[in-house]
């Protein structure tokens, strides 16, 4: 097993150079970067201060726009006047000490600006991949136990028909009927807390925090029952119909031992092996469309405005720390894989 981790780890290596690679070479060749919205932002100005003093000569020159000494002075400023090898080695330099540097828009340290935006992500993430558990693996139990009856054809035609509707759709329908659009004002409309939350008491707070994530929550949760459910109702009914259980009932065990005691530990192996990834990634779920509706400012928010405005720091940094822990997530899934069922051995993995 050391042996196998060790290569894995070894292996992180080249992936993660790989893919930093290519987005920075990507990354070089999008127009409108931050020299040239600079100035952009300094001819607007430059126009309108123009507009403002029409009455006075010469002292607006934005037609000429700006000078060689500027352009040289803003592209040193964002770091531009060097070559772009000596730039990505630089920056994996600092990458590797987890230094990913400065926000050229924010004028804030990229790990300072990912932290402030961690507990709505971490809030939306979390609630999601918890309820989804909890609901689905019970759920698709159900099902599979009940193949074909009418409770089984109808929760997968609820589930399906959830998975359907877009999240974003469904949190616009629940903000009319529940949030004070044209029905019900039952809950509020954005953030994650009220504006007096400093002045409540403890519970009061927590009262007041999941009051504000029930809507959103419910449009991020409900598309991704049914993944979870039928993937959970398909692995039982897989390990039902093998050889085994058919010989634990011929030896005259209860259904409830059968199911609990021989299936379940068989049939949950492809659903806890994705658990150390579900559970990293929930920490750093971003739904652009989902936080955008709720006015919540999150991880998703913060890496489309970053694309937009071409922040590389922000851009490079966070791609490179969600890499590496998917990578590292990739490493305990299989490592889950082993310790859950002992046929499967290292050696037969490394093929993978």
């Amino acid at each position: 097993m050391a042996a196998y981790i060790l290569k894995r780890l070894l292996l992180m290596v080249p992936t993660l150079f790989g893919v930093m690679l290519m987005t920075f070479v990507i990354t070089q060749f999008v127009p409108g970067g931050p020299v040239e919205q600079m100035v952009s932002q300094l001819k607007h100005h430059g126009a309108s201060a123009g507009e403002a003093s029409s009455g006075t000569e010469g002292l607006y020159r934005g037609a000429s726009g700006l000078d060689e000494e500027r352009l040289k002075e803003l592209r040193a400023l964002y770091g531009f006047d060097k070559p772009a090898y000596e730039r990505f080695i630089a920056m994996m330099g600092n990458y590797l000490r987890f230094d990913f540097g400065t926000s050229y828009f924010h004028h804030q340290s990229v790990m300072e600006l990912v932290i402030s935006k961690l507990p709505v992500s971490i809030s939306i993430g979390l609630w999601t991949f918890f309820i989804t558990y909890l609901t689905c693996i019970p759920l698709g139990i159900a099902k599979a136990v009940r193949d074909g009856s009418l409770f089984d054809i109808t929760t997968s035609s609820l589930i399906l028909v959830g998975y359907a509707i877009p999240g974003f759709v469904l949190g616009i329908v629940l903000l009319v009927l529940f949030g004070g659009g044209s029905f019900y004002e039952l809950f509020p409309l954005r953030g994650l807390v009220s504006d007096n939350w400093q002045d409540l008491s403890w519970y009061g707070k927590i009262l007041d925090y999941l009051w504000h994530m029930v809507l959103p929550i419910t449009a991020s949760v409900v598309g991704s029952f049914a993944v979870m459910t039928m993937l959970t109702k398909n692995s039982f009914l897989e390990e039902i119909r093998k050889q085994y259980v058919l010989t634990a009932r011929a030896k005259g065990l209860s259904e409830h031992t059968v199911l609990y005691k021989h299936i379940f530990r068989n049939a949950m192996i492809p659903l806890i092996t994705g658990f150390p990834s579900a559970f990293i990634g929930a920490f750093f779920t971003g739904s652009l469309l989902i936080e955008t509706i709720f006015s919540l400012d999150g991880i998703g928010l913060l890496s489309y405005d970053s694309v937009l405005k071409r922040d590389s720091p922000v851009v490079l940094g966070t791609l490179y720390l969600f890499t590496l822990l998917g990578l590292i997530a990739k490493l305990i899934t299989d490592i889950c894989y082993v310790l859950i069922d002992p046929r499967i051995k290292f050696e037969s993995m490394e093929g993978r």
